[in-house]
């Protein structure tokens, strides 16, 4: 999953997806890494019935920031609409909460990517299985 971001529970068997959530797992891109990405709905992306432990999953160039507190973490996927030129905003794609003592996470805000192109580009979209193409088909 290079260039993309992720959360996901990490579960005591994987096999069985009933099992014991043993903790959280936040896996951000570089913001720099391989173009501008594609933004996904996590609910609909053909990678999701095999990973039911996932909870967010995006293919945008982008961050994670956190927020620690004594009680809870809070983690927020910030992500770009495009990095091949300057000015894209930064924009939190996904909110999750992590409590103290707590093993797992709690999505608290969804929101999809604003439409926005870079300068000079044309205004075509990505379609979504492009996303997939570019996250499997290696050089």
């Amino acid at each position: 999953m290079f260039g993309s971001s992720s959360a996901a529970r990490l579960k005591l068997d994987y096999a069985d997806p009933t099992s014991r959530t043993v903790g959280t797992e936040l896996v951000c891109s570089s913001i720099t890494s391989g173009g501008n990405g594609a933004d996904s709905v996590p609910a609909t992306h053909p990678w999701m019935p095999w990973n039911p432990h996932l909870r967010f999953y995006n293919n945008q160039r982008g961050y994670v920031r956190t927020r620690i507190q004594p009680a809870l973490m809070t983690a927020n996927f910030r992500v770009l609409p495009y990095v091949t030129s300057p000015g894209a905003a930064a924009h939190t794609r996904a909110t999750f909460v992590i409590e103290d003592r707590s093993p797992g996470l709690h999505r608290t805000t969804d929101t999809p990517t604003p439409t926005a192109t870079p300068p000079g580009a044309p205004r075509t979209p990505t379609p979504p299985l492009d996303t997939v193409h570019q996250e499997t088909d290696r050089p």
